[in-house]
């Protein structure tokens, strides 16, 4: 292979070009855990007032009141557990750019009039909905991969002699959300006169999740019979990790269960689809039939109901 001068500069340019690309990827990792960490102090330089003022902004981007009591609702209950910033001009924006989006979707694909008010109701509701049930289920799965680790470290500081609170904000600064999050709110509850159970049980409210909800368990056992809290505490985080252990053994035990309702609810959906591209003719004279109409329905009612009870079947909880 001859070796010149062309062949040299090509070189140094993808060594250059891969360089930059290994760089911004990392500057972009390195910013994205740093605003992850550093959330919720930005929201106190934000503020910019006392602890009192901190903890009605945090409550208040949660969905909750100032008292940090929530609303009762069940919407307010996903919104709370989603941890996505409450911001109501914003939201109610994107629901309704999204309702318009959902509108002329529905109108292009069926050149229908009724169609539209269909997809504003899917755009406007049902995207906002589906994303804060997604946001939820993310956040509670990272809640129990983190609390482990966060106990631990709360652990470890109250054998080091720490205080029960400064082990609990020691959490809110060093972990990354939604854990750190979560106990840097508790920090500035006990900072702003509740006690650690108060704190604990309010974390447990937003949270929603069992494992928190057994760390708030422990807490208030040994706030009201007595103890040592970091033994407690010890075999709290083994506890929780031996039920995340036995979750993922049940996704697994499960996941041809879950593949053959992912196989049984697309098949039809993608024969449909490529019988409409391959031959649009093939349905063209009967699909405006009521009888093939009706028929189609049934059909689709009958694909829910069957992943209804496959879900069922899959979905084990502990």
């Amino acid at each position: 292979m001859k070796f010149d001068a062309t062949t040299a500069y090509l070189i140094l340019v993808f060594a250059a070009v891969f360089a930059a690309g290994q760089a911004a990827g990392g500057l972009l990792r390195t910013a994205q855990a740093k605003r992850k960490v550093n959330r919720r102090l930005v929201v106190a330089d934000n503020v910019g007032g006392g602890i009192a003022d901190l903890v009605v902004e945090l409550r208040k981007q949660r969905g909750l009141n100032a008292a940090g009591d929530p609303t009762g609702a069940w919407l307010a209950d996903l919104i709370m557990r989603s941890g996505v910033p409450y911001d109501p001009r914003r939201w109610a924006l994107i629901a309704g750019v999204a309702a318009l989006g959902g509108a002329a979707v529905a109108y292009l694909l069926s050149r229908n009039l009724l169609a539209i008010p269909i997809g504003l109701a899917i755009g406007g509701i049902g995207g906002p909905l589906l994303f804060l049930k997604v946001m939820a289920g993310r956040r509670a799965k990272a809640l129990g991969m983190q609390l482990p680790q966060a106990l631990e470290i709360v652990v470890r500081s109250l054998e080091a002699g720490h205080p029960v609170p400064t082990a609990v904000a020691l959490v809110g600064r060093e972990m990354s959300d939604p854990i750190g999050t979560e106990f840097g709110m508790a920090s500035d509850e006990i900072a702003y006169g509740a006690t650690l159970e108060q704190a604990i049980a309010r974390m447990s409210q937003r949270c929603q999740h069992p494992d928190v909800d057994l760390f708030a368990a422990t807490v208030r056992l040994q706030e009201r019979a007595g103890g040592n809290l970091t033994g407690l505490l010890k075999l709290n985080a083994n506890t929780v990790r031996e039920r995340h252990r036995m979750r993922l053994k049940i996704k697994a035990a499960s996941a041809e269960g879950r593949v053959s309702a992912t196989i049984l609810t697309a098949a039809p959906f993608i024969a449909g689809g490529a019988i409409s591209l391959l031959s649009p003719k093939f349905y063209g004279e009967v699909i405006h039939e009521p009888f093939i109409q009706t028929g189609l329905a049934a059909m689709g009612f009958w694909v829910f109901v069957g992943n209804v009870i496959m879900r069922r079947m899959v979905d084990m909880r502990i």
